[in-house]
This record gives structure tokens, C-alpha cells and sequence, in this order.
């Protein structure tokens, strides 16, 4: 384990704190151990929430890709339901050491904005998308985001709250 790396990692992840796209923490008893909280992208059905990734980082990372999973529920064609599985190309075949913890958070975001129903994990939402239903896809995913995801307001208020005091 390129445990320099991880932690060369961990120093980025501190400063991204202070964006609002996607904050990356690490466990602090457990460097392998990687939690991300993910804005829905504002082009998406899923722009009103915030979405809760585990990271787990291989023994060998960044040679193996991490795994990666929704802890929130998602309603979105390429991600399961029930098990938070991701199907992104980057965590399964195109890896390479160059991806970073935060490019991979990035490519989520991205897959967010961009259903593929070629490739369902979950096929209620891949049919819906598959069949040109896109207004009850889209409808669907909002009230589903709503329902699970945490909201930004009180994601915000709660990031502010353990601010350190300047």
C-alpha cells in the first residue's frame, strides 16, 4: 500500500472541504476507510440533495480501483437500489493510478447527470429511461431524493457547525 499516497490524499481532501460540490473524509482510525458526501449536480433530478459514498481502498490502492458505494439511496439506472452498487467504467475497467479519490468523486457526479440504461443495475429506472419516459424517470428520481437524500440546507448548517472558529 502506497500509504504516502493515501495520505497525500487525505491533505487534498482536507482543503476540498471548503468547495461545495463533494466534501472527502477519511476515517481517522482507519486510512483505508473513505466516506464522501456528494451535491446532485445541478443539470440532475438530484440538484436538492446530498449523497453519502463509502470508499474502501484496496491493499495495493492506487494500483486496484477502490470500491465504491452509495450509502444513500439513489433512484438512478446505473446504480442498485438496495445495495448502493455503482456501474462506472472507471472503477471497473478503465482504473489507472492516475484517478485520484476526488477525480473518482467527479466521475459520480458526472454519472449522476448522465443516466446509461445500457447497462442497468437498477431496471425500474433503466426501463423508464430505455422506453424515452424520461418525465417519469426524472419525477420519480426527485421524490425519491427528496425522500432519502440529506438535504443541503441542513448538510451546510451542520458543515458550518463543525467548522473550527477563525
Amino acid at each position: 500500500m502506497n500509504k504516502s499516497r493515501i495520505l497525500k490524499e487525505a491533505n487534498e481532501a482536507a482543503k476540498l472541504k471548503e468547495k461545495e460540490n463533494f466534501v472527502l473524509l477519511f476515517d481517522e482510525n482507519d486510512i483505508y476507510k473513505w466516506k464522501a458526501f456528494i451535491v446532485g449536480p445541478e443539470d440532475s433530478p438530484y440538484s436538492d440533495g446530498i449523497f453519502e459514498l463509502g470508499i474502501n481502498l484496496p491493499s495495493n490502492y492506487p494500483i486496484q480501483a477502490p470500491q465504491v458505494i452509495f450509502k444513500t439511496r439513489i433512484f438512478h439506472p446505473n446504480i442498485h437500489w438496495e445495495t448502493g452498487e455503482i456501474c462506472l467504467n472507471v472503477v471497473k475497467e478503465e482504473w489507472s493510478p492516475y484517478w485520484t479519490l476526488e477525480a473518482l468523486c467527479r466521475a459520480v457526479q458526472q454519472l449522476m447527470s448522465n443516466p446509461n440504461a445500457d447497462s442497468p443495475l437498477n431496471c425500474d429506472a433503466g426501463n423508464l429511461v430505455r422506453s424515452g419516459d424520461m418525465d417519469g424517470y426524472l419525477s420519480l428520481a426527485r421524490v425519491l431524493t427528496d425522500e432519502y437524500a440529506i438535504q443541503k440546507d441542513e448538510f451546510l448548517k451542520k458543515v458550518k457547525e463543525q467548522a473550527p472558529n477563525k
